[in-house]
C-alpha cells in the first residue's frame, strides 16, 4: 500500500517567511502548498487534502486564529499557529481554540520542523515514520575525499592537510563535513545540519551551523573569502564541491 504523501498548506502573507518556510518544507522532503490569505487556503483546502496547516496569526481579511477555529470544527488535520504574538495569554488562547501547537516568531528552523513533526506522529498515524524521521547520511562508497590540499578519510573520521600534518578538524567540524559529504553538490539546509549535527555540536559554535561552516572554511579553503569547496545556496543552506570548482563570492 502506497504511504500518504505529506502536504503541508503554509498560510503567511509574508512573501519572505512563506518562502523561508517552504524551504524548510521541501528540505524534510514534504511537499509545501502556500497560501496568502484565510480565504486563499479555504479554497485550496476544497481541491487537496493536507496532513497538516501551519496559519499565521495575524491575516488580512479572516484572522489566523479565526480561519483555525473554522477549519478545526470541519476536519481532523493538525494545526500550528505561527506568529510574532509572544504572550503567554495568545500562546494559551491559540492552543484553547484551535491549534495543536504554537511558534514564535522569531523561530529556529529546527524548532519549527521538530514541532511540525510531533504533530504530524500525533495526528497521521498513516504517515511512515521514515518521512518524518531524517534520513541517515548517505556516505560516498568510497570513503575518501580529497579537498584541495586535504585528504579526508569518513569512515575512519580522519582528516589529513599534506602540507601541515598539525592541523584537525574538531569532531563537530568534521560532522559537518560529513554531513556536506553525504549528498555532494546538493544542498543542505541549515535545519537539516542542526538536526544530523545534535549533541555533538560543541559550546563554543553554540548551535550556530553559520559559525561552524566559517571555522571550517578557515581550515580546509585555500582562501575562506572565495570558497571552492563549501558554498553557500541563498534560501537552501550549504553545498560541497567536490571538485573544487570555481571560487564563490560569498
Amino acid at each position: 500500500m502506497l504511504s500518504q504523501k505529506v502536504r503541508i498548506l503554509i498560510v503567511e502573507d509574508d512573501p519572505d517567511m512563506s518562502e523561508l518556510i517552504c524551504d524548510l518544507i521541501e528540505a524534510e522532503g514534504w511537499e509545501p502548498v502556500c497560501a496568502g490569505s484565510a480565504e486563499e487556503a479555504a479554497t485550496i483546502l476544497s481541491q487537496q487534502d493536507v496532513s497538516l496547516v501551519l496559519v499565521d496569526h495575524n491575516l488580512p481579511g479572516t484572522s489566523g486564529r479565526t480561519f483555525a477555529q473554522k477549519l478545526r470544527s470541519e476536519r481532523d488535520v493538525g494545526i500550528v499557529m505561527v506568529t510574532a504574538a509572544g504572550s503567554a495569554a495568545d500562546r494559551v488562547l491559540g492552543l484553547e481554540t484551535a491549534a495543536d501547537d504554537y511558534v514564535v516568531k522569531p523561530f529556529e528552523p529546527i524548532e519549527l520542523t521538530a514541532r511540525i513533526k510531533a504533530v504530524l506522529r500525533r495526528t497521521n498515524p498513516a504517515i511512515r515514520s521514515d518521512q518524518i524521521l531524517p534520513e541517515p547520511p548517505i556516505v560516498p562508497s568510497n570513503g575518501h575525499l580529497i579537498l584541495g590540499d586535504w585528504s579526508v578519510d569518513l569512515s575512519g573520521r580522519r582528516a589529513t592537510c599534506n602540507s601541515d600534518p598539525s592541523r584537525t578538524l574538531t569532531s563537530a567540524e568534521f560532522s559537518l563535513l560529513e554531513i556536506l559529504a553525504s549528498t555532494p553538490d546538493k544542498p543542505v539546509s541549515r535545519a537539516q545540519i542542526l538536526e544530523q549535527l545534535g549533541a555533538e555540536t560543541d559550546r563554543h559554535v553554540d548551535r550556530n551551523v553559520d559559525v561552524l561552516v566559517l571555522r571550517l572554511r578557515r581550515k580546509i579553503e585555500p582562501n575562506p573569502d572565495l570558497p571552492r569547496h563549501i558554498r553557500t545556496r541563498r534560501g537552501k543552506g550549504y553545498i560541497l564541491h567536490l571538485d573544487g570548482g570555481g571560487p564563490q563570492v560569498p
